[in-house]
């Protein structure tokens, strides 16, 4: 159970200003070494963000010299809060919630002695006040950085597969409360779901699992003028490693500067299952795609990472 985490990091981000001893204070109080604790201020043409980056040790990972496998687990969204124009968190928070949450509910284990194999490494970014931009069929949260910069501080090449959390209510694609994930994507293909992931998804839910749709121009990158269904696997366009999306939905078009609608039942449960996927990861027990199909693909078609690329300039 992950409630009361998510709880305290929705009171941790409801706040007009982040200050960063706060935030940095919490995790060190959950055990958290000041020195892997990373808040780094940055500033776009659209305002400032505090980007987080934690990296929670495992009993044989790669960061010890260990053999398990490093998870990374990423928060992505444009904002907790569109202030002046919206008061409190909004719903594209939803992404840093999760992300924030799956660490602190690991360090809570790592505290009664259940620690993680393998390394994680988690990263998001908080903005309390970020714009509303125009999208069909509801409003977005646009970010004050670009998602360059945004891939930049919070893709990391240790990393070597992604769960990538993001709010997915702004559209008429999956109409389910909860959760949802995606194919993998990686270098270019969009690859079949993972029947890991699908098992753990089941067994954490107590229900059928639930998959969105992505399509070719989703794992292209911003900036190509091409329709996106949002940000969440803007990662794969930034590392080599495979991405999966973990997308918090809901029955209807949410906008994501909406407030008062986040669902922490529904993050709660994401939360439960990406700790879950991580157990499984540095324990070599889950895999995000098959190698050995991927390999094959590659030698019939060659390699696809153009579509990492803004592609041909007009």
């Amino acid at each position: 159970m992950a409630l009361k985490q998510v709880l305290e990091i929705l009171d941790l981000m409801e706040c007009a200003v982040i200050e960063e001893k706060i935030v940095s204070n919490y995790f060190m109080e959950k055990g958290l070494d000041k020195r892997n604790l990373e808040l780094q201020s940055v500033r776009g043409e659209k305002g400032e963000t505090t980007f987080v980056k934690i990296q929670i040790f495992g009993t044989d990972g790669r960061l010890r010299g260990g053999q398990s496998p490093t998870l990374g687990i990423i928060g992505r969204l444009g904002g907790i809060g569109a202030r002046p124009d919206k008061i409190g968190l909004v719903s594209d928070a939803d992404g840093a919630i999760a992300a924030l949450a799956c660490a602190s509910k690991i360090l809570d284990l790592n505290r009664k002695g259940d620690s993680l194999k393998g390394d994680i490494i988690i990263s998001t970014h908080l903005s309390p006040s970020s714009p509303i931009i125009p999208h069909d069929p509801v409003p977005f949260m646009d970010a004050p950085i670009t998602i360059e910069t945004m891939n930049k501080y919070e893709v990391d090449e240790r990393m070597e597969a992604i769960l990538s959390v993001d709010t997915t209510k702004g559209n008429r694609i999956i109409n389910r409360r909860g959760f949802a994930i995606s194919p993998t994507a990686k270098n270019g293909y969009i690859l079949r779901v993972s029947e890991d992931l699908l098992d753990i998804m089941q067994a954490v839910t107590g229900k059928l699992p639930e998959v969105f749709a992505i399509t070719q121009q989703d794992i292209t990158p911003y900036g190509n003028d091409l329709y996106h269904l949002n940000s969440i696997m803007q990662p794969a366009t930034a590392t080599e490693a495979p991405v999966v999306g973990i997308a918090i939905t809901s029955e209807v078009a949410v906008a994501g500067c909406a407030t008062g609608a986040n669902q922490y039942i529904d993050i709660e449960m994401a939360v439960r299952f990406v700790v879950e996927v991580a157990k499984a990861w540095g324990m070599k027990q889950c895999s995000l795609y098959n190698e050995k199909e991927f390999h094959r693909l590659l030698s019939l078609y060659g390699s696809l990472d153009c579509f990492k690329t803004l592609g041909k300039r007009e």
